[in-house]
């Protein structure tokens, strides 16, 4: 059972938890709660795709060569920017050829990644990747992704010869290192973003709280003795706030190195370490 159910949460089971019951019970699944048996994250994560379906929609229709507008610049600098910290640039830099092809897949991921790390600065609304299970689903498809490129790039067998390394009598020891090495991929990029997220609103809320105990003590005793404690509440959640900011950016930016250095390893000529 989650602890905390947002308002927004509450109002879909309320309108769609019948049917998702039935649909789970076709399914012979078993929810984890009856009474939400849509979980806070799945919320959350349809909250964000709705958010960036109206934004692409909106930006589609701005769309100017002469005068681009905010909403295009910042789009184009989440593809491509001086710093070479763009989608893709980290793909170029990571393929060796045809790096274009894997911008929609690479670029839709990192987006949903920082929108929905993003999600959480909003009062009464949760970070669906504070939920190990949706950084489980990304680094998921991020992996059945570019072992499919693998496999389809080289072949099957040609997939699992790549996996052996260059030296052939060193192939029985290499490919399970190898095999083990990609499996861990899964495993760490679900714990760096999910322990990153969940961190970052873990902190923020504590301080939060021991911060607002003093500032009652303080405004019971007297009004301008809580004028201190009240910039304290207000300054030091600001600075967590701008932390999750920072760590959203760069959780999504993981996002998109990590899954490009996946894809040129896994379509790469020859083994490369």
């Amino acid at each position: 059972m989650e602890e905390h159910v947002s308002a927004l949460t509450q109002w879909v089971n309320h309108v769609f938890g019948v049917w998702a019951l039935w649909l789970l019970h076709a399914l012979h699944i078993q929810p984890e709660n009856y009474e939400t048996p849509i979980p806070e994250y799945v919320v959350m994560s349809l909250m964000v795709l709705v958010l960036l379906v109206v934004l692409a929609l909106i930006l589609r229709s701005q769309l100017s060569v002469e005068r681009p507008g905010t909403m295009q610049q910042f789009a184009e600098g989440l593809l491509t920017n001086p710093l070479g910290f763009g989608i893709k640039d980290v793909l170029d830099a990571s393929v060796s050829h045809g790096a274009e092809r894997f911008i929609p897949f690479v670029g839709t991921i990192a987006i949903f990644v920082l929108f929905a790390n993003l999600l959480g600065l909003v009062p009464a609304l949760h970070s669906p990747t504070s939920f190990a299970v949706v950084p489980l689903a990304c680094a998921s498809l991020v992996f059945l992704y570019f072992n499919w490129h693998g496999i389809r790039h080289h072949g099957p067998l040609g997939y699992a010869k790549h996996l052996t390394g260059p030296i052939w009598w060193l192939a029985w020891l290499n490919f399970p290192v190898e095999v083990l090495s990609i499996s861990a991929r899964l495993l760490s990029l679900t714990v760096r973003l999910w322990a990153n997220i969940f961190a970052s609103d873990l902190i923020y809320v504590l301080f939060f709280g021991l911060l607002l105990g003093p500032f009652n003590w303080a405004v019971d005793k007297n009004w301008l003795l809580g004028v201190p404690f009240g910039i304290l509440v207000v300054a030091v959640p600001l600075v967590f706030i701008l932390l999750h900011v920072f760590v959203s950016f760069v959780q999504a930016y993981i996002f998109a190195v990590l899954p490009a250095i996946y894809i040129g390893d896994a379509i790469a000529e020859g083994h490369t370490d």
